[in-house]
């Protein structure tokens, strides 16, 4: 673990009984008169966040954050879930500088880029070839057009139960916000539920001979029912279609060799981001040599282009990668991951017991990446509680849009979000008795995928 990560003792800065963010809201306004919805990931917006909510983080160092106004903040999600070993983290930082210095960007392959697919493939070992873009759209987006490439197919079926796969029309055009996108590419990508294997046939029976491939995160909130992703694949093979399995999020998370080395079922094609640089830009497509190649040139058939980028293969970035993936490989990073995330959870659970709103406030998904609920009285999924807790959570000092931990995160951090959550949901509970709009500052929260402001 980073020797650098520093803990919040008692004589932190706390926003509790006087919040303190005039600085991060003035440049909030002149962020929104210059950028459309004031940032440039919409899960990082004002609208996903209270109104009593740092506007900007200024820095980092492991697990704790620091505001404009200087407010501190044990922080969890971590970047959207980029940061895994930590903010700043000592041995990643050094390798980029050091490359930095040699160049970033050259006019032919650096050396680095071939180091960097070989450490990949070491600790991916089912995965043939890699080829590296910038985020996670790059790499899923590669692998729809491989499959489509590889099939002679339009159709994509993806996993309606999962929220994000892409920024590009093929997947935007099938949420609330398809503004933009051609009805015809709407139409192409098609929808079945996870863990659903007769929701996928009933795809293959409408569309026969059509569908490119089925793409899914192999787990997210609920594990994969036994056999559901052999016998999702075997589907997929008899109907001429290609498995794709999006690991933005499992991959480095679930397994060091991703969620298809824990379920013993290899994709086609996957792709990796997210904690494969450590909130560097990097990301990959991986998966079998004869799809693979069809982006490259020692094949007779139609040629694909795939992943070339100006900056798919900035060195410093590609250094990032082989630092984070060798302290994956070198120390029990993930085996950290599953133990704070379930000290978390417990601590969590017990707290909402307490409270007595363990039925409004409850943890889900793996140890290594919790998620958690926020529902009202009649126990519906609520903006306005979740808004209500963010807001009683970051008074206390912990910024949490999720419970996902990083490597950084010690027991004394984990301990001190456990008391600042059993504060709030104090707070939770007679909002629930009295109603939020006592307690809540300002207006709920939105989601992200929503047809208008």
């Amino acid at each position: 673990m980073d020797a650098n990560c520093e803990s919040l003792g008692s004589e932190a800065t706390s926003v509790l009984g006087g919040e303190r963010f005039d600085t991060g809201r003035a440049l909030s306004a002149r962020a929104h008169r210059l950028i459309p919805g004031g940032a440039h990931t919409y899960a990082k917006g004002d609208d996903q966040y209270p109104q009593q909510a740092p506007a900007f983080i200024a820095r980092g160092q492991g697990c704790h954050v620091w505001d404009l106004d200087g407010n501190e903040f044990i922080e969890y999600g971590m970047g959207l879930r980029a940061v895994t070993l930590g903010h700043a983290y000592g041995p990643v930082i050094e390798a980029a500088t050091r490359q930095m210095r040699l160049g970033a960007n050259f006019v032919r392959p650096a050396p680095i880029e071939v180091e960097c697919a070989e450490r990949f493939i070491e600790l991916v070992p089912t995965a043939e070839m890699v080829k590296f873009g910038k985020h996670g759209s790059d790499a899923l987006d590669g692998a729809v057009r491989l499959a489509r490439a590889h099939t002679g197919r339009d159709y994509i079926a993806i996993c309606g139960d999962h929220p994000f796969f892409s920024v590009s029309d093929w997947f935007i055009g099938s949420t609330p916000m398809p503004a933009g996108i051609p009805q015809w590419v709407r139409s192409r990508t098609i929808k079945f539920r996870f863990n659903d294997l007769a929701s996928v046939q009933a795809l293959f029976d409408r569309h026969p001979d059509e569908i490119a491939c089925v793409v899914l995160e192999p787990a997210r909130l609920d594990e994969p029912a036994p056999g559901f992703l052999q016998s999702l694949k075997d589907l997929c093979h008899r109907n001429g279609a290609l498995l794709i399995f999006d690991e933005m999020i499992t991959g480095f998370r679930w397994h060091n060799s991703g969620a298809q080395h824990v379920y013993g079922v290899t994709p086609d094609l996957s792709s990796f981001g997210k904690a494969i640089a450590n909130g560097f830009s990097l990301s990959a497509l991986a998966g079998r040599r004869e799809i693979m190649e069809l982006g490259g040139y020692d094949h007779d058939r139609e040629r694909v282009f795939l992943l070339s980028t100006t900056h798919g293969a900035e060195t410093h970035a590609l250094a990032a990668g082989i630092a984070t993936m060798t302290t994956y490989r070198d120390e029990d990073v993930v085996g950290h991951l599953y133990r704070q995330g379930k000290r978390l959870r417990e601590g969590v659970s017990e707290a909402a017991r307490a409270a007595g709103v363990s039925s409004q406030v409850e943890c889900l998904g793996r140890d290594c990446a919790v998620l958690f609920t926020t529902r009202d009285q009649q126990g519906h999924p609520s903006q306005e509680f979740r808004a209500l807790f963010l807001q009683e959570i970051i008074r206390r000092g912990v910024l949490a849009p999720s419970f996902i931990v990083s490597y950084s995160h010690t027991d004394q951090d984990i301990d001190r979000t456990i008391e600042a959550v059993g504060q709030s949901l104090q707070i939770y509970r007679k909002a629930l008795e009295d109603g939020v709009e006592r307690y809540l500052v300002g207006r709920p929260l939105k989601p992200v995928f929503r047809a208008h402001g």
